[in-house]
């Protein structure tokens, strides 16, 4: 039995401020509980994907790849012009069964946030259709268009919805997801769900909505809820779940909770075993640098502008290295840089860091590793000549260590989106993006954030709060052993005992998400071929990863 269940509906730290699971805590409790596999199933987007997928591999456990989308009530083009009222909007739970399925998975997230944004990044049953090759769809929890139809006492209505998801991702890829969360809606709609299951013989699966680790992390996990909508505990409108059940269980406390369900633990595996994804984490999808006529590649044109340049920057600043050395240096270095595939990637920056010059944007002389580049002196990447001080290339780009070359370029921070629209302009707005980061509770943050909520005066968690020595990631359970003040106040003051209980069980969750200062991305092909987006708060176009899996262009303002 132990290995019979598998968790199929589950919220990480990236359901922004409603999911708690960090992800290799929740990966090792999945191992020590010998459940074969996990999904993943955040809200509307694919943020914690790849860390996700990495975590649960090193340490023997399948990912399964997915998200709790949210479902237009009609078109995901509709806005309404009054406030969002709760199911505006569906819930749906996707997974990716395989590669297809995955990148169906990042198209539908993304137009979630590129096309139906409206209050949460909706998506709409004309895009299932398009996209839902390769996906295996559970109807969700009680807010699911199945289960809220149910409770609403319109059984034609849901026996319709169930038909028409059973149609739309066929009849092995659709299950009715029965959930053990206590709840008397719950059962209502449990109920109904086997009735549908009886009728249409759509089969059951099992699941708990996992949106914490332990039972002991559901207090926390309310304080977090209302960080995330401005609230404090004693506000009788707050946002809050009527269960303590939403936490990661063993096979063995949520398999009898399934009992008069046939179908609905084993189905879990079933699934599980079905989805097998393999992820090309390693691969490289350089843009292609468009050459002008006359020249047979890049390799070649890369060379006619290095030889060009050198020759120029060898007039401005007559050199005691004989000029043999530099050809042969530069000789060299083409050699390498060509014979790795790099040449269209020199090009790409040449290229822009000449737009920015050719519109008197500033633009740094350049720093690390590529500084030892003769071929980016020439090109006028850099400003400074490595052989008049000795600086190695190998440092920069070895062929024996295969790494990607990383040439940082620094742009004046008020004209940059200059610089960025040309990028957009020269390989299509589908192929270029901005990089996503996210804001983490840390250790001060996290304890007057909580001390808010539990309604402790400004001044009360503020002292608590500097305490906490000012030391670079600090954690509040090294602060505590550090600081004898701060440890004599937990342990004689019972407010500040369950302030720091509390802000450890939230410390280091993501916060919220942003777009990240100094990084651009640019993709051979549309970046939703690898990555997901995201619409960022002055509507830019942002991938959903902090690391993405296509070619980085760093771009440090």
């Amino acid at each position: 039995m132990a290995s019979s269940f598998v968790h199929l509906h589950l919220h990480t730290q990236f359901s922004l401020l409603d999911g708690a699971n960090q992800i290799e805590p929740l990966v090792r409790q999945i191992k020590a509980f010998d459940q074969p596999a996990v999904a993943m199933t955040d809200h509307g987007n694919m943020f914690g994907a790849v860390e996700f997928y990495r975590k649960a591999k090193e340490v023997g456990v399948k990912p399964i790849i997915g998200c709790e989308a949210y479902m237009a009530l009609g078109s995901r083009h509709a806005k309404k012009d009054s406030g969002l009222a709760h199911n505006d909007y569906y819930h749906l739970i996707l997974l990716a069964r395989n590669l297809t399925g995955y990148q169906n998975l990042i198209k539908l997230v993304s137009k979630g946030y590129l096309e139906g944004f409206y209050y949460k990044p909706r998506i709409d049953k004309e895009l299932l259709k398009l996209h839902h090759d390769g996906i295996i769809a559970l109807s969700g929890c009680l807010s699911g268009e199945i289960p809220y139809l149910i409770g609403q006492s319109d059984m034609a209505g849901a026996m319709a919805a169930a038909g028409e998801f059973q149609e739309i991702f066929g009849k092995d890829h659709f299950y009715l997801e029965v959930q053990a969360n206590g709840l008397d809606h719950q059962r209502i709609a449990n109920a109904g769900l086997m009735e549908i299951h009886k009728k249409l013989g759509i089969p059951l699966a099992g699941t708990n909505d996992c949106h914490y680790l332990k039972k002991e992390d559901s207090r926390p996990h309310e304080l977090m809820l209302c960080l995330q909508t401005g609230k404090t505990v004693s506000d009788p409108n707050r946002m809050k779940f009527d269960t303590d059940q939403l936490y990661v269980k063993s096979t063995e406390e949520i398999a009898p909770a399934f009992a008069e369900f046939p179908g609905a633990v084993t189905n879990t595996r079933r699934i599980a075993d079905h989805c097998d994804l393999d992820l090309p984490l390693n691969k490289t999808y350089l843009p292609q640098y468009r050459i002008p006529e006359g020249f047979k590649d890049r390799e070649s044109y890369l060379e006619h502008l290095a030889l060009a340049g050198l020759k120029e920057r060898l007039k401005e600043r007559p050199s005691r290295v004989a000029s043999a050395v530099y050809d042969q240096r530069l000789r060299e270095e083409l050699m390498v840089i060509c014979s790795m595939g790099f040449a269209g990637y020199f090009l790409i920056v040449w290229d822009i860091i000449r737009f920015a010059r050719s519109k008197r944007i500033p633009v740094g002389p350049g720093r690390g590793s590529a500084a030892g580049s003769l071929v980016a002196y020439a090109l006028r990447i850099t400003d400074l000549d490595p052989l008049v001080y000795t600086l190695l290339f190998e440092r920069f780009l070895n062929p024996e260590r295969v790494s990607l070359p990383d040439i940082d370029m620094d742009f004046c921070m008020d004209r940059r989106g200059e610089v960025i629209n040309y990028v957009v302009d020269k390989y299509g707005p589908d192929h270029v993006a901005q990089i996503i980061t996210f804001g983490t509770l840390g250790a001060k943050a996290a304890i007057r954030d909580v001390g808010r909520v539990l309604e402790m005066s400004y001044a009360d968690a503020d002292k608590v709060a500097k305490l906490i020595p000012n030391q670079l990631n600090i954690t509040l359970q090294q602060a505590v052993e550090t600081e004898p003040r701060l440890r004599e106040l937990v342990e004689t003051d019972p407010k500040v005992k369950e302030l720091m209980a509390n802000a450890q069980s939230l410390e280091g969750l993501a916060r919220h998400a942003s777009t990240h200062a100094a990084g651009v991305v640019i993709s051979e092909g549309p970046l939703t071929d690898h990555v997901p987006l995201y619409k960022g708060a002055n509507d830019e176009i942002v991938t959903q990863y902090s690391s993405p899996l296509t070619i980085r262009l760093p771009l440090p303002y």
